[in-house]
């Protein structure tokens, strides 16, 4: 089974996330991934209430966390909130059954890329200790593969860390990795190179991935674009290889009209299983 669901609420959509899966199920989609970009608030109950919502309309749930997180920092109160923030999230998706916590996992700065690891690394241990210790058991950690150079997680980062960790499975974000290789994704063989080395090494049973056009520079990510626009990556080689492979995946659309483009793909993605 492949799903597709926008990152956040429909573009222009009014009411509240509680009840939002109705209204992902009508657009014939089946995932959507929870944004704490900015920071989690959200009351116990409510996480509950999307749980049983999202259920009910069998809709996959994950949730993204907040941007500002680094636990490659070198200080290390900026890793002691980072950690508290991640504990959070992983306590609210508890709740909310979310099968995913997404998240950046930081920054080399002046540390270098080998020892900026080792930090993100150690503190990811830290975290999971913590929330073992609280009895939180039901989450997957899902560092994402990040868009820019001067990040933590490019594809072998986040395969080491799902190496060392039961815990921890890839998000992986084809945009961000095409645009950190400076347009490295360029049709079928591209997105079968990657995965083959995903499954060569994590024997990942389900793939959690981030789809959206993306403008680039020397440096890597600059901008989201739709999939009208004529950004790359291209997204139907993604959809053959998945299909034709036999995967079971979640494709989040993370476009600036989200709702819009995940139900493109839904689109061929169907287009293609009936051919």
């Amino acid at each position: 089974m492949i799903r597709v669901g926008p990152a956040g609420n429909p573009v222009g959509y009014r009411g509240s996330t509680v009840s939002v899966f109705r209204k992902i199920r009508a657009m014939g989609l089946d995932a959507y991934e929870y944004q704490a970009t900015y920071g989690l608030r959200l009351k116990k109950e409510n996480a509950l209430k999307i749980g049983e919502n999202s259920r009910k309309n069998d809709v996959l749930v994950s949730m993204h966390g907040p941007y500002y997180i680094n636990l490659s920092s070198s200080k290390e109160e900026t890793i002691e909130k980072s950690i508290d923030r991640l504990f959070d999230c992983a306590v609210a998706g508890e709740w909310m059954g979310a099968y995913r916590i997404v998240f950046h996992p930081g920054f080399y700065g002046d540390l270098g890329m080998r020892r900026a690891f080792e930090i993100c690394r150690k503190s990811l241990g830290e975290l999971i200790s913590r929330l073992e210790s609280a009895g939180i058991r039901d989450f997957t950690l899902a560092p994402e593969t990040t868009g820019k150079k001067s990040q933590v997680g490019s594809l072998e980062e986040v395969i080491r860390f799902s190496e060392e960790f039961d815990n921890v499975m890839p998000t992986v974000d084809f945009a961000h990795i095409h645009a950190r290789g400076g347009g490295c994704i360029g049709g079928a063989s591209d997105y079968r190179r990657i995965l083959e080395e995903i499954e060569g090494r994590l024997g990942c049973e389900h793939l959690h991935c981030h789809f959206t056009g993306i403008e680039y520079t020397d440096a890597g990510e600059r901008r989201h674009h739709t999939l009208s626009e004529g950004f790359g990556p291209p997204v139907e080689p993604l959809l053959e290889v998945l299909v034709d492979g036999g995967w079971d995946a979640t494709i989040i659309s993370e476009t600036p009209r989200k709702d819009e483009d995940a139900r493109r793909i839904k689109a061929l993605l169907e287009g293609y299983l009936s051919r």
